[in-house]
Parts: structure tokens; C-alpha cells; sequence
């Protein structure tokens, strides 16, 4: 269904003053900052099936060939291919082949423009999706290896996210220990949606062998649970998703926190991408609210919850979902450290052109972090 805007008939219009539309044609641009880049959520995706059967033992092969399986089956769903935010029109290859799916033009639209000295690149194609316990691991491991093939070996720039089955915690902890010491890899990719909450201990096979590489875990927006996308039961219509996602968001954080994941584990890190930032300062308060008068239900929490938030979690800018810009400093200043923010372009989707708005509501101390030194310190190899 085409919704009619000003920005013509059929194209969703998002821009406010100063900002340019969802479907705007501008490149990416790192405003005034001039100094090192480092950007650390640039989405690839295989271009076709086929460039995985060199990484796939016959066996899958024939699977494959058999079952016509061309893709998962959360591929098109979290990113619907024709929406526009799913690709700005100027990054849509001309040949028909999905958008992230090209080095050349991920150097020409993203690494040149920006002069990244990194840049982290998730394979988000739905892997998690697949349930088919063996297949989910072989072509989890299939991607990694053409990730490591194709793209690290081809740019000394590139950096990368491994993906793992979404539905097998052992299975997951054993890709993770496979390919996990591989220097071009720096975190484990995983979905906001996932089939338990991560702090369930369920996870923690993964999570230990995370923690152990000295990976960061990446939690990225989409996937499939397991249940309805809410608390509360399945929505009607697709905003109602869209917008009902700080809830999801904020059920991570706070089963992570309240099961103490970061306690078990005291060296592991964790990113939210895709995840907005406005949310959290408010989520951050609730928790040592509440952690105030109900610690002793969960005494592995020692210190007040917003302390382990800002020293083990960092969140990616884009999209940053703050709304209207002069109230961004406000938003900043309830996460109560610029050291949580980092830099990412989200390429190839479409977002405004945000980042010079970003740095006038931060201090000019803190733009050196955002733009780089926070993800060099978060990440292992950067």
C-alpha cells in the first residue's frame, strides 16, 4: 500500500527541518569531523545462494538443490527488499542483485567517502531463522568462511560479525570456537528477536565461549522469537511492530541485567545495533529503581544496574530514533556517558543525514569517541 507524502506518491517522507527524506539520493558524509572513522554496522549479504557452495559439503549441496532452498526464511522479512529504507535508491545495484552484496560499491559508498580506517561488516541474512539444527550450523559456517574469504581478505579495512545457528546454544558456542580467533572477526552477530531472552541461561555455552575469544556480542535488530513480537500477543499491523520495538529492546537489557549474564561472565561486551539510544536513559532508571528494593531477589546484582550498562554495553548511532534533534543532548545526557555511543552508517539503508546533528548536541570531547576511539576500545584488533 503507497502512502501518499510530500515527497511524491508512494514514498514515505520522515524528514524534518534540515534532514533529508528516507528516500533522499545524498551519500554519506561524516559532517565536520575530519579525523579517524571507524564504522561499525555496514550490512553485506551474499549476492545469490550460490557463492556458499564453495564453503558447503556435498551433502548440503544436494539438500539444497532438493529442498530449492534459495535463502532463509527471515531474509526478506526483517528488510523488506523493496522498502526504502531497506536501501537508499542510489545504493540498489543496477544488475538486480541485493543491496550490500558488493565490494566495489561498498568501497566507493562507504569506506572512501568516510576515510574508515574500519569498518564492521554483519551479514544480516536470517541464518538464525533456519531450524534445521545441522543446516542451520553448516551454512552458518559456510557464511563465515565466504565473509572471511571474500570480504576480510579483500580489504585490510574490513572488520566482521560471525553468525551462528539461532536455536542451538552449544551449536553456536561451537561456530564461535571454530572461527572465533580469526583476527578479522570481532563480534558474534545475534538477533534482537530471539527464540529466549539472552540473559536466560539457556544462552550461556554461547555466551562463555564469546566471552572466552574475547568477541563483543552484537545484538542487531530483526530475527524471529519463538512468541509474539510483544509482551503481550501478536500486533494487527506492522507499525504497531515497528513502533513497539523499545519494548523488545528493553526486555534484553533487562533480562541480561537481571540475570546477571555480565556477572557470570565479567569479561563480555555487548553492542546494540539498530536499537536506538533515546529509550535506554529511562530503562537504565527503572532498573535501579526497582534494583533498589528488590535486590535481594536477584543478589548477583552487587552494584546499581546503569554502572554495569555503561561500562559493558555501547550502542550503534544509526538509526538514531531520538526524535526531534533539539532535544537530543537531553537523550544523551540520560545514558550519563558519551562513551556508550558509536559511530555506524547502517549502509545501505536509508536513514536521515544525522551525524553532523549528532556532534552539535555532544561536546566536541566527546566526538573523537563516537566517531572511533569507543568502538577501538570496545572491539578487540581495531
Amino acid at each position: 500500500m503507497s502512502v501518499a507524502s510530500p515527497a511524491g506518491p508512494g514514498v514515505l517522507s520522515t524528514a524534518g527541518p534540515g534532514l533529508l527524506s528516507t528516500a533522499g539520493q545524498a551519500g554519506l558524509s561524516t559532517g565536520s569531523w575530519s579525523g579517524p572513522v571507524v564504522d561499525v554496522d555496514v550490512h553485506i549479504a551474499p549476492p545469490t545462494i550460490e557463492v556458499l557452495f564453495p564453503f558447503l559439503a556435498d551433502y548440503w549441496l544436494e539438500f539444497i538443490h532438493e529442498s530449492n532452498f534459495q535463502a532463509p526464511p527471515s531474509a526478506a522479512q526483517v528488510y523488506p527488499p523493496g522498502a526504502p529504507t531497506t536501501c537508499r535508491p542510489r545504493w540498489r545495484p543496477s544488475d538486480g542483485s541485493p543491496p550490500g552484496s558488493s565490494l566495489a560499491m561498498l568501497r566507493s559508498e562507504v569506506l572512501d567517502p568516510l576515510r574508515a580506517q574500519r569498518a564492521i561488516v554483519n551479514c544480516c541474512w536470517g541464518v538464525e531463522s533456519v531450524r534445521h539444527p545441522d543446516f542451520a550450523l553448516a551454512l552458518a559456517a559456510a557464511v563465515n568462511d565466504w565473509v572471511a574469504a571474500e570480504w576480510l581478505a579483500a580489504d585490510p579495512r574490513l572488520r566482521a560479525s560471525l553468525v551462528v545457528p539461532g536455536h542451538d546454544p552449544a551449536a553456536a558456542a561451537s561456530e564461535v570456537d571454530r572461527i572465533g580467533d580469526h583476527p578479522g572477526f570481532v563480534s558474534v552477530l545475534l538477533p534482537s528477536r530471539s527464540m529466549r531472552l539472552y540473559g536466560n541461561r539457556l544462552w550461556h555455552p554461547m555466551f562463555e565461549a564469546i566471552a572466552r575469544r574475547g568477541l563483543v556480542a552484537g545484538v542487531h535488530y530483526g530475527g524471529q522469537s519463538d512468541g509474539p513480537p510483544t509482551p503481550t500477543g501478536f500486533p494487527s499491523w506492522f507499525l504497531e511492530e515497528q513502533a513497539g520495538e523499545p519494548q523488545l529492546w528493553a526486555s534484553q537489557l533487562t533480562s541480561v541485567i537481571g540475570e546477571g549474564l555480565f556477572e557470570k561472565f565479567p569479561t563480555l561486551r555487548m553492542t546494540f545495533m539498530e536499537s536506538g539510544f533515546a529509550w535506554m536513559g529511562s530503562a537504565m532508571w527503572r532498573l535501579d529503581k526497582e534494583w533498589k528494593g528488590l535486590r535481594r531477589d536477584i543478589p548477583w546484582v552487587v552494584r546499581p544496574p546503569s554502572e554495569t550498562v555503561r561500562e559493558r554495553i555501547k550502542i550503534s548511532t544509526r538509526p538514531l530514533d531520538a526524535g526531534p534533534p533539539e532535544h537530543w543532548a537531553n537523550a544523551i545526557a540520560w545514558l550519563g556517558a558519551n562513551e556508550m555511543l558509536m559511530f555506524a552508517s547502517d549502509y545501505p539503508h536509508a536513514h536521515e543525514q544525522e551525524v553532523q546533528l549528532l556532534l552539535d548536541a555532544t561536546p566536541a570531547s566527546a566526538h573523537a569517541g563516537i566517531m572511533g576511539a569507543n568502538a577501538r576500545a570496545h572491539y578487540r584488533g581495531l
